[in-house]
């Protein structure tokens, strides 16, 4: 392995911005400050018998003063550079204008009250309004825009107790998965109790109105709370109106160790549904009938090979949703006074198609995927098909959920140039009307999404749904940006995204890959793009960006990558492998240095997906290969980079993007900007306020038109 060599200091250029007539041209020349130093320590770790370099591990301390030195100097090189592309303002008031419309979720009841979530257009957090019945007058319930001053504590979860009398809801602070949870009566939003805190990865299940079940874990002792490891999930109950420290433990912790628990009641009440699991695929499922205080918790699935999770039941029938056994997902009865596996009995075989089940109206739906995109079926309670419903194009629909006793429901729909809308959906005819109809400035008539099948580095076939203006010329001149994700069994479905907005009304290009890793095809997709088939995912991404020049949609000097988390590993694996095929990548929150992500937060559940570096020299070896933070090589020519970040991340931790950065712009040995841009007071991505999305999107934006030499023309 190359040592890493000095910091690379670029010269400063004069800036010359030229307006052209029918647009702004990107400046020939931006002044780029010299990257700040950073320093390396003389970490070695030693992997069965390898010796590893780690200079940077001492930006793992997010705490410390010289990284947040190192954060400040790192923003104020990106947002020297940022400030001088002489249409980042241009794309930022378009994005507000298109943002700037109202949005609403689809509705829901509660009690006597119709629920749903609304934004007048730029409000950083959506606000819950409710009314009585279906047409009474609107009024706030909860508006999260005042939890903070600027906009950074949002709503992350919510929970009504069956009558819907009680809610407990829960607020995440600068985008961490730490979560609070306050309790309020729901007809005069007073408080009840004390705020519960350090709840982490949870839902709120309601027992009655004498409180709820919720999962956590023990705060990290030493270090970082954000970086800390989390380990030993907790099942707790809540009684109303006692301490959090009462709590009572159902499940987990020492006595039954596992990282990841979740809890959920059937509508009734009477089945408490726990799933236990330690990676983010295959899990164990528990159940316990309420109907007896002293009735004890019965084990259902004895291992974490499949995954499993209980829809509904009908008296003693148990619907239990599981991929055991039918890679594609199925749906199984069985006696819940004898639930072991043996006793299974098809009710929904597996199809062709995988399946994602939800209940509502008595009947159960089996929404499909089809090709990463949306068939869905209504089946009554005798597991007879009743209707294929008829969905308004070719695309995502979701929703399609409600209470035992609802006579209608609704439903989103979306694709790449669907914008979101919601339909009221009839359960007992199947007919569809439209509720509500987006309002975004976009005209779907201008454009068109088609899906593409091109063969992988092996043979493997692979979906691509490409999407750009009607008569697009393809010579190979058109900007493009192709997105990936490709892991942890999820699928990449089609939906609207106004940012992309963007990149469309200037004839460009948005590519999105349906690689090996996701859940398209269900489990044996998903298991060829894990541990040592990881590479199969990289050269899905690089086929697919390979298939975009040779049909020329684009060239590799106008194609840009962009993905986030697992996509960021993603990005960071193509261009580290591949370089001279992208003039942009875009990484975001990544996960980029493999042989360490198990060390924070709850990393080690990823080890289904990954390995970890620790089980075997094999292992290891196959990871450092691929670890982008390993894979960069002294003298190399890198894509014009943007590594995107948050220093509140306690899921991705941003030190996989610091030193990541930090090594890059050590051995890049072209011109184009190697850059990290770190938001602060923000996360992961869940709850983060629409003006700090819409000013990281038109950054994304600059950044990419700048470096491909797009002239952006104003709308």
């Amino acid at each position: 392995m190359s040592k890493p060599i000095g910091v690379i200091v670029l010269a400063a250029l004069a800036t010359t911005a030229c307006h052209h007539q029918n647009g702004i041209a990107p400046a020939s020349d931006i002044a780029l400050l010299p990257y700040p130093e950073t320093p390396e320590g003389g970490v070695v770790d030693t992997y069965f018998g390898n010796k590893v370099p780690d200079p940077y591990r001492w930006l793992e301390n997010d705490t410390a003063r010289d990284t947040k030195a190192w954060v400040d100097a790192q923003n104020e090189v990106t947002n020297g550079y940022l400030e001088q592309i002489p249409f980042r303002k241009a794309i930022y008031d378009r994005l507000e204008e298109l943002w700037n419309y109202e949005k609403y979720t689809a509705p829901f009841k509660e009690g006597s009250y119709t629920y749903f979530y609304k934004n007048d257009g730029l409000q950083n957090q959506h606000v819950l309004y409710r009314r009585h019945g279906e047409d009474g007058e609107a009024e706030v319930f909860l508006d999260p825009n005042k939890f903070s001053e600027d906009g950074t504590t949002s709503l992350a979860g919510i929970a009504f107790s069956k009558d819907g009398s009680l809610v407990a809801y829960q607020i995440s602070e600068g985008g961490s998965d730490w979560r609070k949870v306050i309790v309020i009566r729901a007809e005069d939003k007073s408080i009840v109790g004390d705020t519960l805190v350090d709840v982490k990865f949870s839902g709120l299940a309601w027992h009655g109105n004498t409180g709820f079940y919720y999962s956590s874990y023990d705060k990290p002792r030493e270090g970082s709370t954000l970086a800390g490891i989390t380990d030993q999930h907790k099942l707790y109950f809540h009684r109303l109106d006692t301490p959090q420290d009462e709590d009572v433990l159902i499940f987990g912790g020492s006595h039954t160790p596992r990282r990841y628990i979740d809890a959920y009641l059937t509508d009734d009440e009477r089945f408490l549904v726990i799933s236990a699991a330690n990676t983010t695929t295959g899990n164990e499922l528990y159940i316990r009938d309420l109907s007896k205080p002293d009735n004890a918790i019965v084990q259902v699935v004895d291992n974490f090979e499949k995954n499993h999770g209980i829809i509904d039941h009908a008296g003693d029938t148990l619907f239990i949703y599981t991929n055991l056994d039918a890679p594609n997902g199925r749906i199984v009865a069985v006696d819940a006074r004898n639930p072991a596996v043996e006793n299974w009995r098809d009710f929904i075989p597996e199809t062709a198609n995988v399946l994602s089940p939800s209940t509502g109206g008595g009947k159960i739906f089996a929404n499909y995927l089809k090709d990463a995109t949306s068939l869905v079926h209504q089946y009554n309670r005798k597991g007879e098909l009743e209707r294929v419903i008829e969905l308004p194009d070719v695309g995502s629909a979701s929703g399609f959920s409600a209470k035992p006793g609802d006579k209608m429901l609704y439903y989103s729909f979306t694709s790449y140039i669907y914008p979101p809308t919601i339909f009221k959906y009839d359960i007992g005819t199947g007919k569809s009307e439209l509720y509500n109809a987006s309002r975004v400035d976009f005209d779907p008539s201008l454009y068109e999404s088609r899906q593409v099948f091109y063969r992988s580095k092996d043979g493997t076939e692979i979906p691509m749904i490409i999407t750009h203006k009607k008569g697009l010329k393809l010579d190979g001149n058109n900007p493009a940006l192709l997105y990936g994700y490709g892991g942890f069994n999820i699928s990449l479905t089609p939906s609207f995204s106004i940012s992309t907005i963007i990149l469309l009304e200037q004839g460009g290009v948005y590519a999105v890959a349906n690689l090996r890793g996701g859940g398209e095809y269900g489990e044996q997709w998903h298991l060829s793009g894990t541990k040592r088939q990881k590479q199969n995912v990289f050269d899905d991404f690089i086929a697919a960006a390979e298939y975009l020049i040779r049909e020329q949609y684009t060239t590799p000097g106008k194609l840009g990558i962009a993905g986030g988390s697992n996509g960021g590993l993603l990005v960071g694996a193509a261009m580290t492998q591949r370089p001279e095929l992208f003039r942009v990548a875009l990484p975001a929150v990544g996960v980029l240095d493999m042989l360490r992500y198990h060390k924070f937060t709850a990393g080690a559940g990823w080890a289904y997906d990954y390995g970890t570096a620790d089980d075997d020299e094999a292992m290891f070896a196959y990871l450092y290969t691929y670890s982008p933070y390993h894979a960069l090589k002294s003298g190399t020519v890198y894509p014009a980079t943007l590594v995107m970040t948050a220093d509140h991340d306690d899921r991705v931790v941003p030190a996989h993007s610091f030193k990541f950065a930090a090594r890059l712009q050590q051995y890049h040995r072209g011109e184009a900007p190697v850059l990290i841009r770190i938001e602060t007071k923000a996360g992961h991505g869940a709850g983060k306020p629409t003006a700090m999305i819409i000013a990281e999107q038109a950054d994304k934006w600059a950044f990419l038109f700048q470096n491909t030499g797009v002239t952006y023309n104003p709308k």
